[in-house]
């Protein structure tokens, strides 16, 4: 997975910053807590993520920097929600399927 510019910031600036870190680790655990679909949280994810870029425009100098050369447009951010939901939480278990139209899968 491949991350833009602004969501590759995000995510180095975390690796310099614990305390970022660990705030957006606990609410990512939150977020899926209550949100069982996978797609829908990294949906909300982000949004939040949007709005954090947006906030560390104004207060942290590689993240002002960027903004003055490429602008301030909104850009997606959902391959670093799913990054973060996929490094951050446990796997959830796939359901079983026993049969699939009438007929048993076959094991492998």
């Amino acid at each position: 997975m491949s991350l833009n510019r602004s969501e590759q910031r995000i995510f180095d600036y975390w690796q310099g910053h614990r305390g970022e870190r660990q705030f957006w680790e606990d609410k990512v655990r939150a977020l899926a807590k209550s949100v069982p679909d996978e797609h829908v949280a990294a949906a909300k994810l982000d949004t939040e993520l949007w709005r954090y870029y947006e906030e560390r425009c104004g207060v942290v100098p590689a993240f002002k920097d960027a903004v003055r050369h490429e602008g301030m447009q909104r850009i997606s951010m959902k391959n670093l929600a799913e990054l973060i939901l996929r490094l951050w939480l446990e796997p959830r278990p796939k359901k079983k399927r026993t049969e699939d139209k009438g007929y048993p899968i076959p094991y492998a």
